[in-house]
């Protein structure tokens, strides 16, 4: 039964593995009333109060349902680095692999009308113990959780395709309760004018966290060699460290890597990653020898500008570096917001019952 949406509600959010708040941002932004949050991280805790309020720091296996709230939508990133390529791949078999379950069991109690998931498509690959690949498994459990079950529908998704300076691929699961009959329908594509790095480097002197995290010797001599849009491969083999040296000796061998990439301003940054090494992702500024600062990641990650970061010792700023590069881009998250709310709690100008 559907029946007109004379006084909207507000959508109630229970936050997961929040972070420092980059899916909660996108979420709040579209008009989502966040009700409770959970994060085990001391640094992720800290820029999260700063910026968004309450948040529950307890580690989420050690809450009673009962602790949290009733909600119409639950969101999980819950931790991705069991499933990365970047990591080392142990998937399930790391104990933060089976997080998820955690989720499930809140899910199989609050059975909130919309469920998402958040994480590296690396989680696409990943087996589960018994050899299915992890990702059905977490599909089917939700298709058959409760008395009611999920829709469950999932995809990897380019952050630049939603407005995000960045080529960020990653998964995202929405599951809709099967008795509101409906399944997700991803958002449209956005033309990705105006994403190119450039876009991203003008910013006032006003604005805090204009602070980086200095590169060692030996990746400042290297990039020095670096030219705006360049990598490794432009660095003369006598400036090269040994371990450099004997990956260019063999690079059949190693898979063609592309270290030290220096994206141009004309084009879109790659993804930013909590470690911040300029062996892994694009960190190094396409014409100052250094680390992007702190907000100039914020920004490729679609943080405002009025979003804080804490960096008065040098442990923070590397630590600031992490929680940015684990986030969910605030924008990605506003665009899937915006579409569940149109779709789920909104179609038409009706509202489910």
């Amino acid at each position: 039964m559907k029946r007109k949406n004379t006084e909207k509600m507000p959508i109630r959010l229970v936050s997961l593995f929040s972070g420092c708040g980059g899916l909660d941002t996108g979420f709040e932004k579209a008009g989502y009333n966040r009700i409770w949050a959970n994060d085990f991280d001391s640094d992720a805790q800290a820029v999260f109060k700063l910026n968004l309020g309450d948040i529950d720091g307890r580690d989420i296996r050690n809450v009673p349902v009962e602790d949290i709230p009733d909600c119409d939508v639950l969101t999980a990133g819950f931790p991705c680095q069991p499933f990365s390529n970047a990591g080392n791949r142990k998937g399930v078999h790391d104990s933060r692999g089976m997080l998820y379950l955690e989720c499930l069991r809140i899910i199989g109690s609050k059975l909130p009308k919309v469920v998402v998931f958040e994480n590296v498509k690396g989680l696409l690959s990943t087996k589960y113990v018994d050899g299915r690949r992890l990702i059905d498994v977490i599909k089917e459990d939700l298709e058959n959780i409760g008395e009611i079950g999920y829709n469950v529908t999932y995809d990897i998704y380019n952050a630049s395709d939603y407005g995000v300076p960045q080529n960020r691929h990653r998964l995202i699961l929405v599951g809709i309760r099967k008795d509101l009959n409906m399944e997700f329908i991803p958002p449209v594509k956005q033309a990705k004018d105006g994403l190119n790095v450039g876009s991203i480097l003008e910013i006032p002197p006003d604005v805090p966290n204009q602070v980086d995290w200095a590169l060692s010797p030996q990746a400042m001599s290297m990039i020095a060699h670096i030219p705006e849009g360049g990598s490794w491969k432009d660095i003369p083999y006598e400036e090269l460290a040994p371990r450099f040296k004997r990956i260019r000796d063999n690079m059949q061998r190693y898979h063609s890597p592309n270290f030290y990439r220096r994206f141009a301003r004309s084009e879109i940054n790659g993804t930013i990653t909590a470690s911040a090494q300029p062996e892994n992702c694009g960190i190094i500024h396409p014409l100052h020898n250094r680390r992007y600062t702190i907000r100039e990641i914020a920004r490729i990650q679609t943080f405002p500008d009025t979003f804080k970061f804490i960096d008065d010792s040098t442990k923070n700023v590397v630590a600031m570096y992490k929680v940015i590069g684990n986030a969910v881009p605030p924008q990605l998250a506003y665009v899937f917001a915006n579409a569940i709310k149109e779709q789920v709690f909104n179609i038409n100008g009706e509202t489910q019952e």
